[in-house]
């Protein structure tokens, strides 16, 4: 009986072994093939052998996405444009949250209830209507113009968020606050912020790394090619024109490892925060 049990057991083990490697290896082959791509010599996906560095090993990719095109203004054009999402998103979002959460007045709940029925709608329903509103304030081709697509798209769903995180934070703090003389704008500052770390960390996290690889938006705004982002620069080397494969994985490539050090470190921030939580009601 144990010779069965433990046959059995070794069985177990192997053939889980065997399918979890062959997941992993059709999970990593598609990753190591992009790594083995921007190294590889040729241009178009067809010369990259299916083995990686089947081929030889060669930097000359990168050297022509530094010296050839714009790939350093749009990686610069694409961190504007995150960090001013992020900031404004959480700006914005955090002191309306707060308004909704801590004030009562006329068509509160109606507001609230207007920003989910907005929420339902996809973005892309009011590309025509975006596009007008940029044209006639001169939004479109400017890297503000799409800020502003990007912001205003954040605000419904993240003003609930945020508010629904703040309802559960005690009112004690607020009334003490306000024994002591403190104002609003004080308590919000001061009390609300360090006690929301978590959700507006989250908030700004979110805000930031949407904007880095989107296409559609950036694509309807953004005409010039100095003003393009690296997700319309990245695909301009693979359209139908164009069959540069090795020149696009190694810019995509740049492009993964500072955006991975960064999920690195807000992990990090993360977790400090929401350990760092105060007690709430």
């Amino acid at each position: 009986m144990k010779t069965d049990y433990r046959l059995t057991e070794y069985l177990n083990k192997t053939i889980s072994t065997i399918i979890f490697t062959l997941i992993a290896l059709f999970v990593l082959y598609p990753l190591v093939y992009v790594v083995s791509a921007a190294f590889s010599p040729g241009t178009g996906i067809a010369s990259v052998n299916i083995i990686p560095f089947g081929d030889g090993f060669t930097i000359k990719h990168f050297q022509r996405l530094f010296t050839e095109t714009l790939y350093g203004r749009w990686f610069l054009n694409t961190l504007y444009i995150a960090a001013s999402t992020s900031l404004l998103t959480v700006f914005i979002t955090s002191l309306a949250a707060y308004v909704y959460s801590r004030f009562h007045f006329s068509f509160k709940k109606p507001l609230l209830m207007s920003y989910l029925i907005l929420q339902i709608f996809p973005s892309f329903v009011g590309m025509v209507a975006i596009y007008v509103i940029l044209l006639r304030i001169n939004g479109l081709d400017t890297l503000w113009g799409l800020v502003l697509v990007y912001v205003a798209g954040n605000l419904p769903y993240n003003t609930w968020l945020v508010k629904n995180y703040m309802d559960t934070v005690s009112r004690n703090l607020d009334e003490a606050a306000r024994i002591d003389g403190a104002g609003h704008f004080k308590i919000f500052t001061s009390i609300m912020l360090p006690i929301a770390k978590p959700i507006i960390s989250f908030l700004a996290i979110t805000s930031f790394t949407a904007p880095w690889m989107d296409y559609i938006f950036p694509r309807m705004v953004l005409r010039s090619v100095e003003n393009q982002t690296l997700a319309l620069g990245l695909f301009g080397f693979v359209t139908d024109k164009k069959n540069e494969f090795t020149t696009f994985a190694a810019g995509s490539l740049i492009v993964a490892i500072p955006f991975i050090l960064f999920f690195l470190l807000s992990q990090k921030l993360m977790v400090t925060s929401f350990s760092g939580a105060a007690v709430k009601e």
